[in-house]
């Protein structure tokens, strides 16, 4: 473990352990996790151990070496290359034990990596991460018609990697916008992740394949990498997404009493990525607690996370946080809490040059032939009249329904003020 303390660089950390010592964790959870494999398959290789548990055959040998001799263990079969080749099972001795193992915890999976060093390989990967230039950041902004130089109010904010805020009306984009920074976050450098995490001898899950996709090294990568420690993976930077859904539970650590291990915080998933809280102000707790929750992280950099036995851990909050949100900010938070979140971003209703801009390139999107006389219609119809106020997605929306009556009618998609007029009435709550 003081081996692993003492790493100054990433390929320090990644280094990989020959002997239990080296693996920085008790060798009691090792012990453990091995016990319940054997209980819960029975017969378990060599190979099989080293792949579940994710660290090295020869560290592995050294155990069953020594439970062979204390009879906890026997070789249910031999192949002829030797110990690497042996499967083993438990003696009734050995199942005994398995089962003190399994009244512990349940879990079976990847040694855990000390909370320290995993701390340390966050705040070295969100230190040396590669910035994202403007060029790519436009790119990924293509697929909307927004204000000229508006990739300028995001792209700073991607960079510094700390806290985005994203308001304005509904309906213009900003859960798309939202989504193109996470594309974005996803597509610049990978980042190494454990797959659990230990601290005061409890297990923490951090690895959710629904936010770590892994990245397959090829062969030239691999060699250039060597031995390393595989309790590690490669993965693109996660992006956790929220909504209303969101409770302040999944906030904190989660202790499931069945399987007795605690699984980690959305935060904490997010680690080295992107958090989007989406329609913030709608989950169901107050802005106001949510806020407080973050306050200090946002500031200082890390989060204290708290155990049942009341042990409180520390970690790094090292992500991009983004709040997006149609309500007022001002009566959302207060001034001291958006002073705390680095950049503001407004993300307007168009006017009308653009939103026919819009309108114009849903039209060659849809394949539907513009029509300008139809186009001059709904906006006087429909919007000057009722002093309706603009949005970006209503001209795909109102697309997609002059499609379907067309379709239904069985005739060439076409415009018409008819059509249009049909369309919005569907479309639209309020009669003309």
């Amino acid at each position: 473990m003081e081996q692993q303390a003492q790493a100054t660089s990433l390929r320090d950390i990644l280094r990989q352990p020959e002997t239990i010592e080296e693996l920085g964790v008790p060798p009691g959870i090792v012990h453990d996790l091995m016990m319940r494999l054997l209980f819960t398959e029975g017969d378990v290789s060599l190979r099989r151990f080293s792949d579940v548990l994710k660290i090295s055959a020869k560290i592995l040998d050294t155990i069953m070496l020594r439970w062979q001799q204390e009879h906890l263990v026997e070789i249910s079969k031999a192949g002829n290359i030797g110990r690497a080749s042996y499967i083993y099972s438990l003696t009734e001795a050995g199942a005994a034990r398995a089962r003190d193992a399994l009244e512990r915890s349940q879990y079976i999976g990847a040694v855990p990596i000390p909370i320290e060093v995993y701390n340390q390989a966050i705040v070295l990967q969100s230190q040396e991460r590669a910035r994202i230039p403007p060029e790519m950041v436009q790119q990924s902004l293509n697929q909307l018609i927004l204000p000229e130089g508006f990739h300028r109010r995001i792209g700073p904010a991607l960079n510094l990697g700390s806290s985005l805020f994203l308001y304005g009306p509904p309906g213009n984009g900003k859960t798309t916008v939202a989504q193109a920074i996470a594309g974005l976050i996803a597509g610049s450098d990978p980042i190494w992740l454990p797959y659990t995490v230990t601290t005061g001898g409890q297990l923490i899950g951090i690895h959710d394949p629904l936010v770590h996709h892994p990245i397959q090294l090829d062969r030239n990568q691999l060699e250039q990498l060597g031995e390393y420690d595989r309790r590690w993976g490669l993965f693109t930077r996660p992006a956790v997404m929220v909504g209303g859904e969101l409770t302040m539970e999944a906030l904190d650590l989660r202790f499931d009493e069945t399987t007795k291990f605690y699984e980690g915080p959305l935060q904490l998933k997010a680690n080295g990525g992107m958090f989007l809280i989406d329609d913030f102000g709608r989950q169901q707790m107050r802005p106001t607690e949510l806020l407080n929750r973050w306050i200090v992280p946002l500031e200082s950099g890390f989060d204290f996370l708290r155990l049942r036995t009341g042990q409180t851990m520390q970690v790094p909050f090292r992500q991009l946080i983004v709040f997006s949100t149609n309500l007022d900010p001002n009566e959302l938070v207060d001034a001291a809490f958006l002073r705390r979140i680095q950049m503001k971003v407004n993300v307007e209703s168009p006017d009308e040059r653009m939103f026919f801009q819009i309108f114009a390139t849903m039209c060659q999107r849809l394949k539907v032939p513009l029509d300008k006389d139809s186009f001059l219609h709904l906006l006087q119809e429909w919007y000057r009249k009722p002093r309706r106020v603009f949005q970006a997605v209503h001209p795909r929306d109102i697309l997609k329904i002059v499609i379907s009556l067309c379709e239904y009618e069985g005739k060439p998609v076409a415009l018409t003020p008819q059509l249009i007029d049909e369309a919005c009435r569907a479309y639209f709550v309020d009669s003309n």
